[in-house]
């Protein structure tokens, strides 16, 4: 298959008729139509992901920092190396 197929079988629908491009007022209408079926949270599920988010990235930053803190101290004994003769 060219890459020239290819694009054009992109093109088309699973009808197999070319779909073309669409206008911009065309897409726009498509947008609001696809926004109007979206399920919108809650205000109290809203609040309830937001502070689940807010913990797991507090957790995940203390995890990488204390990491980040062993590894620095372990480069700086290897590089630095310990005088025990």
């Amino acid at each position: 298959m060219a890459d020239g197929n290819a694009v054009q079988d992109a093109r088309r629908d699973s009808r197999g008729e070319d779909r073309g491009r669409t206008g911009p007022a065309t897409f726009l209408r498509q947008v609001v139509a696809e926004l109007r079926k979206v399920v919108w949270p809650t205000q109290q599920q809203l609040v309830t992901y937001f502070f689940v988010v807010l913990v797991f990235v507090t957790v995940v930053m203390a995890l990488v920092s204390v990491l980040d803190l062993a590894f620095g101290k372990l480069v700086f004994e290897l590089f630095t190396g310990s005088n025990t003769q």
